[in-house]
């Protein structure tokens, strides 16, 4: 069976304007009252820890997740969370050229995919506000009631792991790669494994490392920031 062609885009920097994980442990400081505040500064420490190399982005991730969130957080209080957060993000932090783009490809009849780094907590209700079909993101691990974990379920989407996540969607839907085309959005260079895989590959708002390689591969280089 045909299955419809795809276009995929990463989100942070690609649709959005900022990076996303930053802001929305802002908007959940805010939602515990100005007191929570004073924990930026400690999450800071850990970022530190990150640049100098004492651990990974996972292991950061998780960190800021306990720090600001808890150790466990009940789940409809973080889906209202999450929910608040993607309707700000969408009413004024999104690009218009992204916005653009994705009409298109959902005029041109291809399937939505939000591949994402970021956690699918609040990257699922971004999608669903954009009306995407399907998002591939970094899970959580979660208690049996339904209590969400700082930590990571599986793996985190980055880099290699991000082809790794699609290509595990592709095979649960029943897709086989030589069936559909591929368009691939992002701003990062360690999508470089995507990009390769994809049939249509789409530097966007590209740093200098993803402007070297789309000129070494000949790719061509959007720039949707106002």
């Amino acid at each position: 069976m045909r299955h419809r062609d795809l276009a995929i885009y990463d989100m942070d920097k690609t649709i959005t304007r900022v990076a996303t994980w930053t802001p929305f442990l802002r908007h959940a400081l805010r939602e515990r009252g100005r007191g929570a505040l004073w924990l930026l500064p400690i999450a800071g420490v850990a970022v530190t820890g990150y640049v100098l190399r004492l651990y990974g982005r996972d292991r950061l991730k998780e960190m800021t997740h306990r720090l600001v969130l808890g150790r466990t957080v009940p789940g409809e209080r973080l889906t209202d969370t999450a929910r608040a957060f993607a309707r700000a993000t969408v009413a004024t932090g999104l690009l218009d050229g992204a916005r653009a783009r994705i009409e298109a490809d959902r005029a041109d009849g291809r399937m939505l995919v939000l591949a994402t780094a970021s956690y699918r907590f609040y990257a699922q209700e971004i999608a669903d506000l954009l009306g995407f079909d399907a998002v591939i993101a970094t899970n959580c691990a979660q208690e049996q009631g339904g209590n969400v974990l700082a930590r990571i379920d599986g793996e985190n989407c980055y880099g290699a792991a991000k082809l790794r996540a699609i290509e595990a969607w592709t095979a649960e839907q029943g897709i086989a790669r030589g069936d559909v085309a591929v368009r691939f959005y992002s701003d990062h260079v360690s999508d470089a494994p995507v990009f390769d895989w994809a049939d249509e590959p789409f530097p966007v708002n590209a740093h200098a490392p993803l402007k070297a390689l789309a000129r070494k591969r000949g790719w061509p280089v959007l720039d949707w920031r106002d």
